[in-house]
């Protein structure tokens, strides 16, 4: 891999990441653009005890333009874009319209490919291993910001989850603290650490998983597996076998598998909804929509949860569906949303069979 990390017309930073070691990147953004002037600011809710940021400027963000004028494509002739080149591997930039930032933590964009037409489950193995790359060396860089406490490398696919630009990309929230659901599971593993003498509870759910009918595909250093008590209608977490807190912690054996297991998982979550699934097939039914997110422990200090480390957290992925069924969401409506209780309509153990059965 070969980093290259540049500047923006406005100022923000923009690196390139290439599989080719003599690649070189030196093209300049022409755009008349001034520097960014961001407004976030995070609040505290002081009854639930969580944060909110507050981000006005981003009701001016790009939404869904023509394909021809995606800002994420790489700059050809005199449309110009985010990425100055006229052809990239991977490329993360600065986000020109960020939840956070400053003080409040920083937001990066990762584009996965320079093919418009193109989602991360269609790439090789090579190029997910370079994405794979790619979110590692931002989880370091970014864990050294003094405002950073926890980095959040996700993908969001699909108008139905709210996604406003088609290209395939994700995105890295380095947030200023730890975030209300990494902290459940830190009290989560205390509590059951001091109740066991000293069991972590990670590896409590890993031996019951591989042990149990859950489990959607295994390889030597990774497993996939439909949780006890998913939230969502398919809901698959991705393990490495050998427990470590981040993807820094990743060692090359569980580097290079990485790519085939989660290409196979991705690719399998596309094929669920074929009118098998309690649903009809419909013509033309858009790829399923999916969240992706990666869960890694906190940089910043742990010592309000008693007796717990950064390496008895375990890094894993998390991917699920909002569809329910071929045509239907699934909306958080009433106990969702208004008391964070989830009702899931698919139980887990057949979602779990299904993606078994889409194996290609």
């Amino acid at each position: 891999m070969k980093k290259t990390s540049t500047r923006l017309a406005d100022g923000r930073e923009l690196i390139y990441y290439d599989l080719r070691d003599d690649t070189v990147r030196d093209a300049v953004d022409r755009r008349p653009l001034e520097r960014t002037v961001t407004t976030s600011e995070v609040r505290r809710d002081v009854l639930l005890g969580d944060s909110v940021a507050i981000a006005s400027h981003r009701q001016g963000r790009t939404y869904h333009p023509p394909a021809d004028q995606c800002p994420l494509c790489p700059t050809t002739g005199d449309r110009l874009s985010e990425i100055p080149d006229s052809s990239y591997d991977v490329a993360v930039f600065e986000n020109r319209f960020p939840s956070l930032a400053g003080d409040s933590g920083r937001c990066e964009v990762v584009c996965f490919t320079s093919d418009h037409d193109a989602s991360f489950a269609s790439l090789t193995e090579e190029q997910a291993a370079l994405v794979l790359d790619a979110w590692t060396d931002r989880t370091s860089e970014l864990s050294h910001l003094p405002s950073v406490e926890q980095v959040f490398c996700f993908e969001n696919r699909g108008e139905e989850i709210g996604v406003t630009l088609g290209h395939p990309h994700g995105q890295i929230y380095a947030y200023p603290f730890t975030t209300p659901r990494t902290a459940l599971m830190l009290r989560s593993l205390a509590t059951h650490k001091e109740a066991t003498g000293g069991e972590n509870l990670f590896d409590s759910v890993l031996e019951r998983e591989l042990a149990g009918e859950r489990v959607v595909l295994e390889g030597e250093h990774w497993v996939a597996f439909v949780p006890y008590a998913a939230h969502w209608p398919y809901e698959v977490h991705l393990y490495p076998k050998r427990r470590v807190p981040d993807l820094l912690g990743l060692d090359e054996a569980a580097r290079t598998e990485f790519p085939k297991v989660y290409l196979e998982l991705l690719r399998r979550f596309d094929r669920i909804f074929d009118g098998r699934d309690g649903g009809k097939e419909g013509a033309g039914e858009p790829p399923t929509p999916y969240i992706s997110a990666w869960h890694q422990a906190p940089f910043g200090t742990l010592e309000e949860f008693d007796g717990v480390s950064r390496d008895d957290f375990a890094l894993h992925l998390e991917l699920f569906t909002i569809r329910r069924t071929s045509g239907k969401l699934k909306f958080l409506a009433g106990s969702e949303s208004g008391m964070s209780v989830f009702i899931n309509d698919v139980p887990p153990e057949f979602a779990a069979e299904r993606l078994r059965e889409v194996a290609s």
